[in-house]
């Protein structure tokens, strides 16, 4: 894998790492961690699996900056417009979300240093700065990326060898909620952590020399790094702390408190990983829309700079309080956009037998029809 390809393996990697990356141990400790291991493979699997349908419609029908091209070709107008109205109900909540987090760090840090913004201030200033960034292209993003992500993964090891050594496994078998259907809730949580398909037409125009086994290897890459990655820190963390323990605390501050307590290094890296998680899902995030809007306007980057960023920064400044609940709907249109519409395109173009020589997902019928129930299981998991 050439390091285009690589960069961009790492752009879908950075775009599910976020957020999910502190809330797995909270909401999976209690129920243990054999269990929480086979739930967060299956969500894994479910979700690349979809990752790859969206590959094969997005090779197929020539690609497209984002999906509203392939969205059209595929499922035509009624499809391009559910389409374009679930991706941008999505990434937009996505894009205040991060914005906000991020004019929280942005403050913080600002304070340490001996001067104050405010949080509009550093609202403006993290989404001017950033909005900026990705107005220069992926190619700009995939290196830039790059660096950030090697930088966060090095802050995740430095972490490690502290939580490594004071490790019991004698708890890591315990089970202290048997309640299967909590277990089955968690899904929710665990499926947002890996979503990522809004960026592959995207990487796939980025990428328009490869093979297909190529860009097939980039989604399964893409895809495995965030699986290890929350593994791994599961099992650290379970192993330092009590599930019950876990289950108390209120928040990622609170999990990043607790820690402190064992060494002030793994505070600021904790930090350190959290800022550069959010940054990385941040562009991914914003990367699909921006390139959703040139693809959909056809405007000059001027314009299409001020569809991609006003709006998220607008309900960010004016409608923070309010758009935290919001942000519990998402995964329910992150299941229809990532899971069911790659699904319908597919099933489609398979139809309409397009030419054999184009990618084609593994799995033929049986795949198909375990994508169907695995988006049933998710939007079950979600209305329980």
């Amino acid at each position: 894998m050439n390091t285009k390809l690589l960069g961009s393996s790492l752009i879908i990697s950075g775009t599910a790492l976020g957020a999910g990356m502190l809330a797995i141990p909270m909401v999976l400790a209690q129920f243990g961690l054999l269990y929480g291991t086979l739930l967060m493979i299956f969500i894994c699997f479910g979700t690349t699996y979809a990752s790859l349908l969206l590959l094969e419609a997005t090779i197929k029908t020539g690609g497209g900056l984002g999906l509203n091209t392939v969205a059209r070709k595929t499922l035509g107008l009624p499809g391009q417009v559910a389409t374009n109205g679930l991706l941008y109900a999505l990434l937009i909540c996505l894009l205040m979300a991060y914005i906000l987090g991020a004019a929280d760090l942005i403050s913080q840090f600002t304070q340490n240093l001996g001067f104050e913004f405010s949080p509009t201030q550093s609202q403006v200033l993290f989404t001017l700065i950033s909005g900026l960034i990705i107005t220069c292209g992926t190619g700009v993003i995939d290196k830039l990326n790059r660096s950030l992500f090697f930088v966060m993964i090095a802050s995740l090891v430095m972490t490690l060898s502290f939580l490594v050594p004071d490790m019991d496994l004698s708890r890591d078998g315990s089970v202290l909620d048997p309640d299967h259907i909590g277990l089955i809730k968690t899904s929710a949580v665990l499926f947002t952590s890996f979503g990522s398909a809004v960026v592959i037409p995207s990487l796939v125009e980025y990428n328009a020399g490869a093979t297909n086994k190529q860009l097939r290897n980039m989604v399964i890459m893409g895809s495995l790094i965030p699986l290890v990655c929350y593994l791994v820190w599961l099992y650290a963390v379970v192993g330092n702390l009590d599930a019950q323990h876990l289950g108390q605390i209120d928040g990622v501050g609170g999990l990043i408190a607790v820690f402190s307590d064992k060494s002030s290094w793994i505070a600021s890296l904790l930090s350190t990983f959290t800022g550069l998680a959010l940054l990385t899902s941040f562009f991914g995030v914003a990367m699909a829309l921006f390139n959703q809007n040139r693809d959909m306007f056809n405007q000059n980057k001027a314009v299409t700079y001020a569809l991609t960023f006003v709006l998220p920064l607008a309900g960010s400044l004016l409608a923070a309080d309010k758009f935290l609940a919001v942000l519990g709907y998402a995964g329910i249109i992150l299941v229809f956009l990532a899971v069911f519409i790659p699904l319908a395109m597919v099933h489609k173009l398979r139809k309409e037998k397009t030419e054999s020589e184009s990618y084609t997902a593994e799995g033929g019928v049986p795949m198909m029809v375990f994508s169907l129930m695995f988006g049933g299981f998710l939007l079950v998991s979600q209305l329980l």
